[in-house]
């Protein structure tokens, strides 16, 4: 119990999952333990990992894991926390962002041959208006708006669409769908989770047990670790990245991060937390948390790489070795079309912002002015942020 409980929230009920792991060690049978995700975006972040790292343990203990992509559910978009209602994805949208997400949950240690992944387009595209008027009449809107998110924004004025009802029974008939024993989810999907034990108990099922998991902050230390906000540490980051954004993290989190994103073990974790408490530099436990890191998800090769150029780049103040490179014609290039030609922007408007927030050099020379122009040279040296370097070369 200690394993599965790391880190949890809290769960409804331990005393139910008690209950189902000694029947499942008595009978035989494992339990089957849901996970949904949604595609609303192609990239998983270490936010995701918290449930994922559940899934993976429930499966090292014997249990069968189903992990549901939500490419329905991704359609409507999840409420939770919001104050307005999300953009509406198409079919083919959600799809194409689901495309890498098993692989993606791979990284965590998943056992994918193991696991069952399941689509809920396969039992919420065929049904019926008569079937989803059915659904409808399973909750009442006084019980909706019980939501914190819905009550503020129906407090506020704000307005609350119809379809944004549904995503809790969408969520909830996946739990009778696959027959779920256990469902996994952030703290902030509770109300989804219970809704899901509702339509249980009236499909004449055992209602599953709901573990929760903590919503976990960002690199900025206040925001959930969220794309849109751009405080997220993502699986597809290369090392260097990776490893720089955890760098990045305010010192408060760093014991939060190894709990959540890591498997260190917490008797480990517990020394660490006192000899910074005692006084320790926090910067050698976040160093060691960054590698970690990193080696869960591109090796140990990579993790001591992203160390060193770490170490390079901010601590020498050195410019690495092995940039990459772009070759471009000779001539004046304006500062904004050079850093999107060099790879650095991925468009005019995000290398003005950088420009215009100092995080531009040329030659170790910082670049403030977004209309400037640059005669380029080969083996110019371009920096943009803090972690991102090119070196040009000149075609003949």
């Amino acid at each position: 119990m200690e394993y599965l409980l790391r880190g949890v929230a809290e769960v409804v009920s331990v005393e139910e999952l008690e209950r189902k792991l000694t029947e499942s060690y008595r009978t035989g049978r494992p339990l089957r333990v849901k996970l949904g995700i949604d595609p609303t975006a192609r990239e998983l972040t270490l936010g995701h990992t918290v449930p994922l790292r559940k899934l993976k343990a429930f499966q090292e203990l014997g249990h069968q894991a189903v992990l549901i992509i939500g490419d329905y559910t991704a359609m409507v978009g999840d409420p939770t926390g919001r104050n307005e209602a999300r953009p509406q994805l198409s079919h083919e949208e959600t799809r194409a962002n689901a495309a890498t997400y098993v692989e993606q949950a791979a990284k965590v240690g998943l056992d994918i041959s193991r696991t069952e992944i399941r689509y809920n387009s396969e039992w919420l595209a065929p049904m019926t208006f008569a079937d989803v008027v059915r659904l409808a009449s399973k909750m009442t809107v006084a019980r909706m708006l019980e939501r914190e998110d819905f009550s503020k924004r129906y407090a506020e004025g704000r307005p609350i669409f119809i379809h944004e009802f549904f995503y809790p029974l969408m969520q909830g008939t996946d739990s009778v769908a696959v027959r779920a024993d256990v469902e996994l989810g952030g703290i902030d999907q509770k109300f989804n989770l219970l809704v899901g034990r509702d339509l249980q108990r009236d499909a004449g099922q055992d209602p599953q047990v709901c573990l929760m998991t903590p919503i976990i902050e960002g690199i900025d230390g206040v925001e959930k670790m969220s794309k849109s906000l751009g405080n997220y540490i993502g699986l597809s980051h290369p090392p260097e990245e990776m490893y720089g954004r955890t760098m990045a993290i305010p010192d408060h989190l760093i014991i939060r991060y190894f709990v959540h994103f890591t498997e260190v073990p917490m008797e480990r974790i517990r020394e660490m937390e006192a000899a910074m408490a005692a006084g320790a530099n926090p910067r050698d436990f976040k160093m060691a948390l960054a590698r970690e890191i990193v080696r869960l998800y591109h090796g140990e090769e990579a993790a001591r790489a992203a160390e060193e150029h770490f170490r390079t780049v901010f601590q020498r103040r050195e410019i690495p070795e092995d940039l990459p490179e772009v070759t471009l014609a000779p001539g004046n290039y304006p500062l904004v079309r050079l850093l999107v030609e060099a790879g650095l922007a991925p468009s005019n408007s995000e290398a003005r912002r950088l420009i215009q927030q100092g995080g531009v050099a040329v030659d170790g020379e910082k670049a403030t002015d977004p209309l400037a122009e640059v005669q380029v040279r080969d083996g110019m040296v371009l920096r943009a942020g803090k972690r991102r370097f090119c070196r040009v070369r000149v075609a003949p």
